[in-house]
């Protein structure tokens, strides 16, 4: 079924959780489509783990009653014997999920790099309140204007200011 709706996809059939979270930390996965019972587990701690650990969207096929746990996880739990088009629903509702989740993702990393220029212009600012004996604006403003009068970033700035007095940046 799937290698008709979507012809250009790579697919990969995994017998146990090992083998699937191997290919996982490999690879960047879209969906994780389970169907216990696997060679060495069920299958619900491979479910958690996916959703836990990576960015790929997880479903699970089963027909047991198990599944809040693994919804709590944000795992899509549909019965084994579900029609073609709930299980093209489910696995829409994953794609969706995961476009959503990479653009969070995304976002994070570039609020983190902000986070640690942020960091790193405070200590430079630091280092110049503590060995030129300026204030926090003197030292702001100086930044500032070595960034534009030098044409370069506040944060290589900052790097400068803080390996000319011999530390680590």
């Amino acid at each position: 079924m799937l290698g008709d709706a979507y012809p250009d996809a790579v697919l990969s059939v995994c017998k146990s959780s090992c083998e699937a979270k191997r290919i996982c930390a490999d690879k960047d996965i879209d969906a994780v489509i389970i169907i216990p019972p696997l060679s060495d587990e069920q299958g619900n701690r491979l479910a958690a783990d996916i959703c836990e650990d990576t960015t790929s969207g997880c479903m699970v096929m089963t027909d047991s009653q198990t599944s809040d746990e693994l919804e709590e996880y944000g795992a899509v739990i549909i019965p084994k014997q579900a029609s073609h088009d709930l299980f093209f629903k489910a696995l829409r509702l994953i794609k969706a999920t995961r476009r959503r989740m990479q653009g969070v993702a995304k976002e994070n990393v570039k609020l983190q790099k902000e986070l640690d220029e942020i960091k790193l212009i405070n200590r430079a600012k630091l280092v110049l309140m503590q060995y030129l004996k300026f204030s926090e604006n003197q030292a702001h403003r100086y930044i500032e204007k070595q960034a534009m009068d030098l044409r370069m970033s506040r944060r290589d700035i900052a790097m400068k200011v803080i390996k000319t007095y011999g530390l680590d940046a």
